[in-house]
């Protein structure tokens, strides 16, 4: 019987389950680190969007005594702020009620939507599907389009279209996956507390943007006569993220803003200045990457300022996990490839170990080759400070397995392609276009590859007796050709004593087929 997922119900019924099995298996393995991340992440959006709000409240109360000092001037600017921010609070609150309705999902209790910060079951994977995607309630799709709502009217406020504005790009609601909506790529089948931190970032840019547009409010106020000199107090951190245990080091500044003056920023070596102060740079790899230029501007006396400035900035992996790509297993005598990021932290301050055997970087992933089945290893990862010393990050340990056996089986030609062979009744015309046996595991997440070294091809005459062939290698030999040949229909061939090797270098002996001509 030849085996394909082609008009095969119950192989697909199978499939399909052991996906569920799968996915299941997935989630099991959410390490509690990697959701602990995921908490301390949503707590850091928290204090910054308060941060925010703060911010945004001062802007508001110079809009407000610049109004009592001039009000025919303000008026309109003032308008659209309180305007502007009646719609931030009440999409803020929209996306503050989802959170904590998949917080009350996934704990199996309405107390907790109060606080959704408080979620206990951090790894429920239906939570955020029941909530954001119910195709009766559609609360997705209507957080999607009161985002779109919303990015549409901040634009028609200042009078330009979104992409002359990119800040929005902050709230797109553009699916990344083609096929799907932004509500099924982003919340299907995530942690609840992925879901919950998507939502309080949604929450931060919104209100970043708010300021934005407040700030440019103000400004438009001084593009009409109105002038204000700011004095402010600003903190320069030396990083923006700080591993538990490690000094948090910043330069507090005093920062006058003439806001009526609006310097050139040039930035590298170009002679064209920016359109504006936001610099927006591509994160493509990961590292540490300079950033500097020059900004030019007049003192009030007219004459010319040149500041030089420079700074860095860095891109890490959004992961803070070390797990290995085939299985969450560990295979002595292959290479197995390991992907290790640490948040903050660049991969080329990253120090990796292991207890056994060797490790060698290649395109961005940790190659772990050991010789050895039965045992475990122990990756270690340290962190590498700019003053020479180290610090332990994380210790991960895995056990060591010999890759199992494979199975034997004949390819053959078939509707969509090739299938797998593994016993039963076959036809002399595609068991010589098989010409050769093959060997692979019946593991669909496991693509390694085996060579057969040898096998016997064995028939019996009208009399019982048997009448073996050997072959010197994967392909059938003329003799054994020649046995398929004369062996007449309805009667048995065996193929047996086949030996097979795969990449650890290890001989195994495998099953056999039994194969009926007609």
């Amino acid at each position: 019987m030849a085996i394909g997922t082609g008009g095969n119900p119950n192989r697909q019924r199978m499939i399909n389950l052991m996906y569920i099995v799968f996915i299941a298996m997935m989630a099991l393995n959410i390490s509690p680190e990697v959701l602990e991340g995921f908490s301390l992440v949503e707590r850091e959006l928290r204090e910054t969007t308060k941060s925010l709000e703060e911010q945004n409240r001062l802007r508001t109360d110079l809009l407000a005594s610049a109004y009592r000092s001039n009000p025919t001037k303000v008026a309109l600017w003032i308008e659209r702020a309180e305007k502007l921010r009646t719609k931030t609070q009440a999409l803020d609150s929209l996306l503050q009620h989802l959170k904590g309705e998949i917080a009350a999902a996934a704990d199996r209790s309405s107390s907790i939507a109060s606080h959704p910060e408080a979620l206990e079951r951090k790894d429920d994977l239906s939570a955020s599907s029941e909530v954001l995607l119910d195709p009766f309630h559609q609360r997705g799709r209507h957080l999607r389009e009161e985002i779109t709502a919303y990015r549409k009217y901040v634009s028609e406020l200042l009078g330009l279209g979104e992409d002359q504005l990119p800040q929005l790009k902050r709230l797109s609601t553009t699916s990344p996956t083609s096929g799907k909506s932004w509500e099924e790529a982003y919340f299907e089948g995530q942690p609840a507390i992925a879901a919950i931190t998507l939502l309080t970032q949604l929450q931060n840019s919104l209100r970043y943007i708010e300021g934005e547009m407040l700030t440019e409010l103000l400004r438009r106020i001084d593009e009409h006569d109105y002038r204000s000199n700011r004095l402010t107090a600003q903190v320069i951190p030396e990083s923006r993220v700080v591993l538990q245990g490690e000094p948090f080091r910043a330069e507090v500044v005093l920062s006058s803003v003439d806001t009526t003056r609006h310097p050139r920023v040039f930035l590298g070596t170009s002679s064209t200045p920016l359109s504006s102060s936001l610099v927006t740079l591509s994160s493509t790899r990961t590292g540490t990457h300079p950033i500097s230029g020059h900004i030019e501007t007049e003192l009030p006396d007219g004459t010319a300022l040149r500041l030089p400035f420079s700074s860095e900035y860095t891109v890490v992996a959004p992961t803070a996990s070390i797990s290995p790509t085939l299985l969450n297993v560990l295979y002595a005598g292959i290479d197995n490839p390991l992907r290790i990021a640490v948040p903050g932290i660049s991969p080329e301050a990253l120090r990796v170990s292991a207890s056994a055997g060797t490790l060698t970087q290649k395109e961005g992933l940790w190659i772990l080759r050991t010789a050895k089945a039965g045992g475990e290893i122990t990756i270690s990862v340290s962190a590498h400070r700019s003053d020479g010393t180290s610090r332990s990050i994380a210790q991960q340990t895995f056990r060591v397995r010999s890759l199992p056996d494979p199975l034997p089986y004949l390819s053959l030609a078939g509707h969509g392609g090739a299938q797998r062979f593994k016993g039963g009744k076959i036809s002399r015309s595609a068991l010589l276009s098989a010409g050769e046996v093959k060997a692979a595991l019946d593991d669909a997440f496991l693509d390694i590859h085996y060579t057969v070294l040898r096998f016997q091809l064995l028939a019996f005459d009208a009399l019982g007796n048997a009448l073996p062939e050997n072959s010197n290698g994967r392909l059938f030999s003329e003799r054994q050709l020649r046995l398929i040949r004369t062996t007449p229909l309805g009667r048995r061939l065996f193929i047996t004593e086949i030996y097979a090797q795969g990449p650890d270098g290890i001989e195994r002996r495998l099953p056999s087929l039994e194969l009926l001509l007609y």
